[in-house]
This record gives structure tokens, sequence and C-alpha cells, in this order.
């Protein structure tokens, strides 16, 4: 058993880089426009390919050239596309991000396609899923999908690793199936509401919440695991910022490639920080994705 399978979202990103925000009802002009594959989905799928790890993808995409050239993008990335399908008459999602100098992001999803499947096209997908190690999902696809590989790859002894954005509900028996929870400090704050705030005191209630270890990413701060009964920080190198988009998805494409290497949670979280803070140093997401070799140039 082996292997990363991602069940997850495909998007094209419109970044926006701009001096400032609007306020509602302001116009800024001057902004650069580029545009970059993403999907949370997609960018820990090509972060894991990139860092050596073998990868599966079930995803969808619409009937458009943005779909075609993403799902091209995936495959010259190392990323097995049997599972990811195009669905006519809906669009590829989208993702609409603007950056800040300071390298903080904004982003607005309109999922399309990305909701355009479910527990039956996980059905379809049973023999590849049982066959991998880890499987890694996030919440821009159906929670249904989620839940049904998840359970899958577990009876087959393989773990899950949900990464809990964007927050939003799900049944709470998903919670339950994760080894690791991942989730950065908002998406704590979202399952947790007021006891969500101290990182340390964060992890002791999502652990209540069923899942069988918790990552809390912290940014620029390292990130903090509880796992076995102990806690422990690991901090990150300082580097320049960039942009910050595809810094969690960069973290978890790692994690995932460690995991399914064999590495424990102990010694796959502190290559999980080095490869977030590597992609925080370029703009885009896939694109700022880094190599084994500049991860270990952080170390």
């Amino acid at each position: 058993m082996s292997g990363v399978f991602v069940v997850g979202s495909i998007n094209q990103d419109f970044v926006l880089r701009l001096e400032r925000r609007p306020e509602p009802g302001e116009t800024v002009t001057g902004a650069e426009l580029s545009l970059f594959p993403g999907g949370k989905g997609a960018n820990s799928a090509v972060a894991a390919a990139r860092l050596g790890a073998r990868v599966a993808m079930l995803g969808r995409v619409g009937e458009d050239a943005f779909g075609a050239d993403l799902v091209r993008n995936l495959r010259e990335a190392g990323v097995d596309t049997t599972h990811v399908g195009s669905v006519p008459g809906v669009p590829t999602g989208s993702a609409f991000i603007t950056v800040t100098p300071d390298g903080e992001n904004a982003i607005v999803v309109s999922p399309g396609a990305n909701r355009s499947f479910g527990p039956r096209e996980v059905d379809a997908a049973a023999e590849d899923l049982r066959a991998a190690g880890v499987l890694v999902a996030q919440l821009e696809v159906d929670a249904g999908a989620v839940g049904r590989a998840a359970r899958a790859v577990m009876g087959a002894g393989g773990r899950f690793l949900l990464n809990f954005a964007p927050p939003r509900e799900v049944p709470e028996g998903i919670l339950a199936l994760a080894d690791p929870l991942v989730v950065n400090e908002h998406e704590a704050r979202f399952l947790l509401g007021e006891a969500g705030g101290e990182p340390e005191a964060a992890v002791e209630g999502l652990l209540g919440r069923g899942p069988r270890s918790v990552v809390v990413t912290l940014g620029a701060e390292g990130a903090l695991l509880a796992a076995g009964g102990s806690t422990r920080r690991f901090g990150a190198p300082e580097v320049e910022a960039v942009d910050t988009t595809g810094a969690g998805d960069a973290f978890v494409g790692a994690l995932a490639a460690r995991l399914a290497g064999g590495d424990g949670l102990e010694e796959a979280v502190p290559y999980a920080v080095l490869a977030g803070a590597a992609a925080v140093t370029r703009e885009g997401a896939q694109g700022s994705l880094p190599t084994p070799e500049e991860v270990e140039g952080l170390d």
C-alpha cells in the first residue's frame, strides 16, 4: 500500500496584485492580473507529486478551455488523472484572489464543476482508493463524497488527512475519521467558537470532536501537532513572503507525501512547515510549490 489519493477541487485562479483592497463601493485601479492553475485539491496533489509521492486524483472540471488546460497541467505535474472527468454545461471552478504587497491574500471561490460529483463517483474509483496509503481531502467538494472516500481508504488500512478548508458545516462523523485533521487558526475558531482562541487550547477542543490527531498551522509561526497524548510546536524559518496563497496546500501536500512514504507525524509535520515556508516566497499557488531541494534548503 502506498501513494496519495486526492479527492478535491480543480480551479482556474485569477490573481490580482494590488496596493490595497477597495472599501465597499470603491473602485481601485492599477491591479495586475495573472492566471494560474489552482484549486485546493489540485494544489495539494501537485505539491505531493513534486515532492516525490505517487499521486492520483478524483475531481471534475467543466467542458471548457480552462478545464482541458487544468487537467493537462495535472498530468504534466505527474498526477494520475484517470478519475478526473469533465461535466457538460457546468463551468470549471474558479478562484478570484487579491494579493497585497505584504503577501496576504483574500479569496472568493466559484465552485462550478467541483460540486458535480458525489458518492457514486467515489464508488467508481473504489479499487484505486483502497490501494492508497493516504487520502487527502478539503471542503471545496461534496462532503458526502469526502466521507465515502475516507471510509473506503480506511477500510483498506490507509489513513485520512482532512484539511478543513474552506470551513463549512459537515457531518460530525467526518471529523472523527481524520488522522490528522489539519486546520489554521481561522478554521479552528469556526469549529470551536471562542474556545478556538489560543492554539494550545484549541487542539484539546479539536481532539474532542473525534479526530485521532490534529495539526494547527500557524503561518509564519509554524505548526502545532497534537497526537498520541502529547502536543508539540514546530517553528518555521524566516522568509520573505511574496504571496501566501499556496502555503496551506504546500503544507498539506508535503505532509501527505511524507506520511505516504512511511514517516510518522513527528517527522512529517516539520517537513510540511518547511514546504509551506518555501511556497510563500513565490507568486501563485501551484507555481510556488517547492521541490525537495528547495524544502531541504530551508532546513
